[in-house]
């Protein structure tokens, strides 16, 4: 067993440990049954500690992936090995939830939600790129503050008051490259091993990784059309004492499902009563295509107690890498540690570039002009789906964002589903791959995107889709080849 550490960075060596055995485990490297090393050995070959190894097994074993014989040792896990999930011509099923897939010219991909480079404000925001250049020259390239430039925090301020009513002082806004990196830090920042997490369950499983690699025990609280299950969320708080909840408030991913607004107020409170910090992921708010204002947890928040993250990734340009996180007060100081040990700092010049952006009011225009776009996407999608109920296909209109949530029957299993539409060119993603908890039964879902589709592609695809459930065999009886 091949383990290499890595004693110059900050995880901890037993998650190192951990994180690696794991990797060989789901990559079917150790067997089923395979017996690892015994601490004492292991410890001794990497030269740390028998305590180092010890927590290391601990977690291994509190995720099922291997168990303990007293007196003998260690084993893999029987319930480790993924025989349920299907083989995807090499393909990690996770890349697929994340839209990055290797597509033939012809498919019609219903996996991603990122936006097409034809909505890109390109004029715009070269425009602004080269003004920047123009004004600050090579002061453009130095490293800005760790928590951002300033100017940008204070645009972002101002956006936020005035986009979300939403009132958050610049010094307390961390720029960030990313929704993904904002995760990350607020995982580095509050988590110690051992600590409990909570998550809406089905989630984003990026996040679900983020939080595993700190060493978090991970628990699901199922999430119902008007948000979490606040029943199960009080009962396991008295029982795990979570860390803190992550959530996504408003076109949730995968379900699209958004919070009422009652059901937002009676969170906070459980919040404020239990000092639980509520981690908000805000993606997708902003694409609403109702007149009914759509604002984030973050603007009922009067205790400082959510921290919410932005990113500006699928409602702008990906490849710029920035958002941003709004910090409590009394978390600046690791915050802002955390991110200087992740990459020092975001772009400068990106940046400088975006906040010319903000304060020339372009990002109004290019809302605008992208929900216009997507609406009419939406509301074909939504015919089209509809067309899908003669099979009992059922789902809920989440008016907004940019998926929907189909609920299958029973009888039709979602991963030969896939298998029978990837032959037919069209990438659906099987609802079973966001969900936390393995023994959750209703997972008959399939999540469709629109994204990167034209109004052609959505016709057709659907069009597949419904030939492919109409026809004998997607019943269940499918016939899994290992994933690996």
């Amino acid at each position: 067993m091949d383990i290499k550490l890595d004693k110059n960075i900050n995880t901890p060596l037993y998650i190192q440990i951990y994180t690696q055995i794991k990797n060989l485990i789901e990559n079917n490297h150790l067997k089923e049954g395979e017996k690892l090393p015994s601490i004492r050995s292991l410890a001794k070959k990497l030269k740390v500690n028998n305590i180092t190894i010890v927590n290391a097994y601990k977690i291994l074993e509190e995720e099922d992936l291997v168990y303990s014989k007293e007196g003998s040792g260690t084993y893999v896990s029987t319930k480790s090995i993924p025989l349920n999930l299907p083989y995807i011509e090499n393909e990690s099923i996770d890349l697929m939830t994340s839209g990055i897939l290797t597509l033939s010219k012809n498919s019609i991909n219903f996996a991603s939600v990122s936006p097409i480079p034809e909505l890109f404000p390109i004029e715009e925001f070269k425009q602004v790129l080269i003004e920047v250049l123009d004004r600050d020259k090579g002061k453009a390239f130095v490293y800005p503050e760790i928590n951002g430039y300033t100017p940008l925090r204070e645009s972002i301020s101002i956006f936020l008051k005035k986009n979300y009513t939403t009132d958050v002082d610049k010094n307390q806004i961390q720029i960030i490259s990313g929704g993904q990196q904002g995760i990350d830090i607020v995982a580095k920042t509050l988590i110690q091993p051992g600590d409990y997490v909570f998550l809406e369950d089905p989630t984003y499983s990026g996040a679900v990784a983020a939080f595993k690699s700190r060493g978090a025990n991970i628990i699901g609280i199922p999430i119902l059309e008007n948000g979490i299950d606040l029943n199960t969320l009080e009962k396991y708080i008295n029982k795990y004492h979570p860390k803190f909840l992550y959530i996504m408030p408003n076109y949730q991913s995968p379900t699209t499902y958004s919070y009422s607004e009652e059901k937002k107020e009676k969170l906070l409170n459980i919040a404020y009563k239990n000092n639980l910090y509520i981690i908000e992921d805000d993606f997708l708010s902003d694409l609403n295509y109702t007149d009914h204002e759509k604002l984030p947890l973050k603007a009922m928040d009067r205790q400082d107690q959510v921290i919410y993250i932005k990113s500006f990734s699928k409602i702008f340009m990906p490849g710029i890498r920035i958002g941003f996180l709004t910090v409590p007060c009394i978390l600046l100081k690791d915050i802002t540690k955390a991110k200087h040990l992740t990459d020092i700092s975001s772009s400068g010049f990106i940046q400088r570039a975006f906040d010319l952006y903000l304060r020339r009011d372009l990002w109004k225009s290019h809302i605008e002009h992208i929900i216009s776009v997507y609406n009419k996407k939406y509301n074909l999608i939504v015919n089209e789906a509809k067309k899908l109920q003669k099979h009992n296909v059922t789902f809920s209109e989440p008016k907004g964002g940019l998926s929907l949530w189909l609920k299958l029957p029973k009888d039709i299993n979602t991963f030969e589903l896939y298998e029978e539409c990837t032959k037919n060119n069209v990438i659906i993603v099987p609802g079973e791959i966001f969900y936390i908890d393995n023994n959750n039964k209703n997972k008959n879902y399939i999540r469709i995107s629109f994204g990167t589709v034209n109004e052609e592609q959505i016709v057709d695809g659907f069009r597949v889709i419904n030939n492919c459930i109409g026809r004998n065999g997607i019943n269940g009886n499918a016939k899994f080849i290992p994933f690996i």
